[in-house]
């Protein structure tokens, strides 16, 4: 290691989350840092705890030929068990009887963060409007929002318009005494 050279602080790595990232988040520290290569090999030891801490002193000395090899070794041993989803998976998401659409668009919008196809903003939203109750999906279309945040707002909107209409209805029916007669006396 170089002279004076004061190794960064890493996130640690215990076997248990997404390999992947601690990778990432590893190589992103020792850039920032100024470190390369054998550096990087050296460090990554700094990184590890428990399970994945013992996975690396278990390696046979001199087995690391390179930053890749390490790279490629420590895949090998630790994967991620994050799923990734299929457009269409998303495709056929829907909003559940008495789901809000808040929530719904939550919900679609974290798995779509899972999808491995590119989609572009406007067609995810219009993707996940497919999925709403029919009543939502067929103004939400005719408004055409471009954003999630845009068409959670109007969504939102329109949900609780319905709801103060079936409100309203409910309180209609109520007032009814049942006998047939409305004239009042």
């Amino acid at each position: 290691m170089p002279e004076n050279y004061q190794p960064p602080k890493f996130q640690q790595f215990n076997g248990h989350e997404d390999p992947r990232q601690h990778i990432a988040h590893f190589v992103e520290t020792c850039n920032d840092a100024g470190t390369d290569g054998d550096l990087l090999v050296k460090q990554f030891v700094l990184s590890l705890k428990d399970t994945a801490f013992d996975w690396y002193i278990d390696l046979e000395a001199n087995s690391i030929d390179s930053w890749d090899d390490l790279q490629n070794k420590f895949f090998s041993r630790f994967y991620s068990a994050r799923r990734t989803v299929s457009m269409t998976e998303l495709a056929n998401q829907h909003q559940e009887k008495d789901e809000p659409v808040l929530d719904y668009i939550n919900n679609w919008r974290n798995l779509s963060l899972s999808c491995k196809d590119a989609l572009s903003k406007i067609s995810a939203v219009e993707l996940c409007i497919q999925g709403m109750h029919w009543e939502l999906c067929y103004i939400l279309q005719a408004i055409k929002p471009k954003t999630f945040g845009e068409l959670a707002t109007r969504a939102h909107g329109i949900e609780m318009s319905f709801n103060c209409k079936e409100d309203e209805y409910l309180v209609d029916a109520s007032k009814d005494d049942g006998d047939g007669d409305d004239a009042t006396p």
